[in-house]
């Protein structure tokens, strides 16, 4: 890698790890700030408070909770309307309401939800622009409605805003009446505005008056109906009054959530509970965190458990009539769901068997512990279930990764965390929830397929920062759980039965001896080599993996043009090359489907670890759900043409033109001639003489990537079609064969500038009689670019501008022409794709793949 390259990465690290690193900041001072508000606020009195929660005010919160989820999916509806699209409304509700659940619980809500949107709203037809448009305008819904909720509150209670703010009671109106201001501005720009803005090179088209409106009047309602869901919990005064106005609790509330996002930290949990215990000063400690922890399971956890049914219902329902032929395709979709039940699943289970060791036993539970638990089981139970729950955390991501170590270890982790649960105090309910997910490991082991290294598993930022901020919290409840509790040196070596502070003590220690003994051990591990140019050894390896590929135009890795990635068994290969930023694999992983999997998982990580985006150039079809779980977003390039060679002849009317066409050639004194691999390098100084004599009738120079160039070493692995005239060789191809005859195509094809016109099409058809007598089974024409793009008015934007440019771009490509050539075949039309990230970047991926094949734009259209 060069310097540049090094300092690039360098500075895309550093960039992700200062955001990990300030969100954990701000959680840090948030507990600490929780802290010191709740000196005087001890567990029990928290839990008698919850207890007294009335049930009116519980369902009065789920009212408010149903109204503020309703009134989000309009944020979807009107940014659907502002594209020009539409969708049935309860399709669009069950988007919306899925991801804003993700989003509000996950962290980075606007990147979550999102994520979950491209998911949904991609299998409408949509392009990843146009859900990143509807991303940014349900964005600027959400801080219109936080700045009009603002600018109220500081109007009309701003003697409260101002004791909150420290700042006078004239300057907190003119900050309310500033912020309305902008509302109002934002308004009347949509009203008099027309033409869409230009920045750069990129055209953004303002909503008009009608959604404008309709964006503050549901922001305003969502924002409401949320604040008064936590309203209702509060605790009341003697007289059964709110002790705060409703007006000032909402701007309250708003400056709470607007905080939470802006930490990054998932649900903004503990930032938002700070900003509201500071700014309540007059709700009883107790009473207000037992409101927040009754609001955080109705708004915060029903509608995340409610969404995962959700999404699993509808993913259901997409295949139901495969559920319907047997069991085993029932299994089938389970393991295409596990990974992700699954990883949510583990990494809940693993911070509440924490948050349980960091909490002390109920005092019932263990008066009845105590008559059949020895005290050094009890001890030992303890410390297991805390490890159990760190180890479970840890290993969520890699079994959303479908990592077969992951799935073992989180197995008996499980396990043991559901004894530990027994014998440490009795807790049932975490045994139960430890044996439900247990079950839902197992139901779909069979998801958990790659062969991957624990240890070799990158760890991103952000995920190192939720493993931290799992730990700070135990460490943080712990602490705030035994604030009553002296410290002294004797609780260390302290074991009796209601000695629940100690445990915590040498639970806290062993715990943070662990995560900084695996911080080390992957700090000490041998840094990762450099990605190179193939090697002599690695192109002999891979020419025993192309051998037992089913598919033809693996054999492009042999060009040695390109840098491979192995997997670990050496069974399974990727070919790739880079180019800026962009990591573009030419085809699918090559080798059996388990090491493909896993491999198209190693890419990934090796490219985010170098600060790049991966894309995968001709990828077929049937590998699209791989994609997608990588988070990529497919493309169609065109079709490809294949044509079955089971008892193909050009006999019978249809091919009658090919039949005469191959007569004219053997007429004109034409032969053909297939030469195997073993007898190509003698004939190599006259192949030579024609690819040059081609290459300068044609004013062209050799490509490379997805296209063959010549060289001999590269030729002399494969057979080689021949037409001969009066014994002289006049053009010449390449053949590509595959494993078990499955596929016959060609590559280099050239001939001799006084050919005779036709002799291509002869050689093409018996090349094609050939492996028909040789029993493959299908002859790959190769892709014919553009063609079967849609041209609907509601298709992709890539999809309209590819059909204009594939009708009528014959200056630049002959696009239809060369379509209508292999046409004439008799091919069945199959598609091919690229999967890259979606956004902005992805014209960018484009030219990369242009230059890498060509040089130039007509590069994109490869082979």
């Amino acid at each position: 890698m060069n310097a540049f390259a090094a300092l690039k990465q360098a500075l895309y690290l550093r960039r992700h790890l200062l955001v990990a690193a300030l969100s954990l900041v701000l959680f840090v001072f948030a507990l600490w700030m929780l802290h010191r508000e709740l000196a005087q606020t001890h567990l029990a009195d928290i839990r008698r408070a919850f207890s007294r929660v009335p049930a009116g005010g519980l369902l009065l919160a789920a009212l408010g909770t149903s109204g503020s989820y309703l009134a989000l999916t309009g944020y979807d509806v009107l940014a659907l309307r502002h594209l020009g699209r539409s969708l049935p409304y309860p399709r669009v509700a069950l988007v919306s309401f899925i991801a804003n659940a993700a989003g509000h619980n996950l962290g980075i809500a606007t990147l979550t939800a999102g994520i979950v949107r491209l998911r949904f709203y991609t299998t409408a037809g949509f392009s990843a622009i146009d859900v990143a448009g509807m991303t940014a305008l349900i964005a600027l819904t959400f801080g219109l409605g936080a700045t009009l909720a603002s600018g109220l509150a500081m109007l009309f209670d701003s003697r409260e805003a101002g004791l909150l703010l420290h700042i006078p009671e004239t300057g907190v109106r003119v900050l309310g009446a500033l912020l309305l201001t902008l509302v109002i501005l934002y308004l009347a720009f949509s009203l008099l505005r027309r033409s869409p803005i230009q920045l750069h090179n990129w055209k953004i088209q303002m909503p008009g008056p009608g959604i404008a409106f309709g964006q503050m009047i549901l922001a305003g309602v969502d924002l409401a109906c949320a604040a008064a869901a936590l309203y209702w919990l509060l605790p009341v005064d003697a007289a059964g009054s709110s002790i705060v106005p409703f007006s000032f609790f909402l701007g309250v509330y708003v400056l709470a959530v607007v905080a939470g996002i802006a930490s990054h930290v998932p649900g903004g949990l503990g930032v938002f509970e700070a900003i509201l215990l500071l700014a309540l000063p007059g709700v009883p400690r107790d009473g207000l965190l037992a409101a927040i922890l009754a609001y955080r399971a109705i708004y915060y956890l029903c509608p995340l458990v409610l969404a995962g049914g959700l999404a699993s219902w509808r993913l259901l329902r997409e295949r139901k009539e495969k559920l319907a032929e047997n069991l085993e395709a029932t299994r089938g979709v389970f393991a295409w769901m596990a990974p992700t039940t699954a990883s949510v699943s583990v990494f809940i289970t693993g911070a509440m068997l924490l948050f349980s060791g960091s909490t002390p036993v109920l005092s019932d539970r263990m008066a009845l512990l105590r008559n059949f638990v020895p005290l050094p089981l009890l001890e030992v139970s303890h410390l297991t279930g805390s490890l159990a729950g760190l180890g479970l955390v840890i290993l969520a991501r890699a079994l959303y990764r479908r990592v077969d170590a992951a799935y073992h270890l989180a197995f008996w982790l499980l396990t043991a965390g559901a004894l530990a649960s027994l014998t440490k105090g009795l807790d049932y309910e975490e045994a139960l929830l430890s044996l439900s997910v247990l079950g839902i490991l197992w139901l779909g082991r069979k998801a958990f397929n790659r062969p991957a290294s624990l240890m070799a598993r990158s760890v991103t930022p952000g995920w190192l920062l939720t493993v931290l901020l799992v730990v700070v919290a135990t460490l943080w409840l712990g602490l705030f759980s035994y604030k009553h509790v002296d410290y002294s040196q004797e609780l260390w070596w302290h074991f009796a039965f209601r000695g629940d502070a100690p445990r915590f003590l040498r639970t806290s220690l062993l715990l943070a001896l662990t995560v900084i003994g695996l911080g080390l051990i992957r700090l000490l591990r041998p840094v990762a080599p450099e990605p190179e140019d193939a090697s002599a050894e690695d192109l002999a390896r891979v020419a025993g993996i192309v051998a037992a590929a089913p598919e033809a135009d693996s054999a492009l890795a042999l060009l040695g043009d390109k840098r491979l990635l192995f997997s670990p068994a050496s069974d399974a290969f990727i070919m790739y090359q880079v180019r800026g930023q962009s990591w573009i694999a030419m085809g699918d992983p090559v080798g059996p489907e388990p090491a493909r999997e896993a491999l198209a998982w190693r890419f990934r990580e090796m490219a985010d670890r170098h600060g790049g985006r991966v894309a995968f150039y001709q990828v077929q079809a049937r590998n699209l759900p791989l994609y997608l779980d990588l988070g990529l977003t497919a493309m169609k390039l065109g079709e490809e043409g294949v044509l079955p060679l089971a008892g193909f002849s050009l006999d019978g009317p249809v091919r009658k033109d090919l039949r005469q066409a191959s007569r004219q050639a053997e007429r004109n004194g034409l032969s053909f001639e297939m030469v195997p691999a073993e007898a190509v390098p003698a004939l190599m100084d006259e192949l030579k003489q024609i690819s040059d004599s081609w290459l300068k009738a044609k004013h062209t120079r050799e490509k490379g990537f997805s296209l063959g160039n010549f060289q001999p070493e590269y030729l002399a692995h494969f057979p080689c079609a021949l037409v001969r005239r009066q014994g002289r060789v006049i053009a010449f191809a390449n053949v590509w064969t595959s494993a078990g005859k499955h596929e016959l195509s060609i590559d280099l094809m050239r001939y001799l500038p006084e050919a005779p016109k036709g002799v291509m099409d002869y050689l093409f058809l018996e090349l094609m009689l050939w492996g028909a007598r040789e029993r493959y089974n299908q002859f790959n024409l190769g892709m014919a670019p553009l063609s079967g793009l849609e041209s609907h008015p509601l298709a992709p934007l890539w999809h309209r501008l590819g059909t204009l440019i594939y009708q009528h771009g014959e200056h630049f490509y002959n696009f239809e022409g060369l379509r209508a050539y292999k046409n004439k075949f008799g091919p069945v039309w199959q598609p091919k794709y690229l999967v890259a990230p979606g956004g902005i970047g992805l014209p960018t991926i484009l030219l990369d793949v242009a230059t890498l094949i060509s040089g130039g734009v007509k590069g994109i259209f490869g082979r």
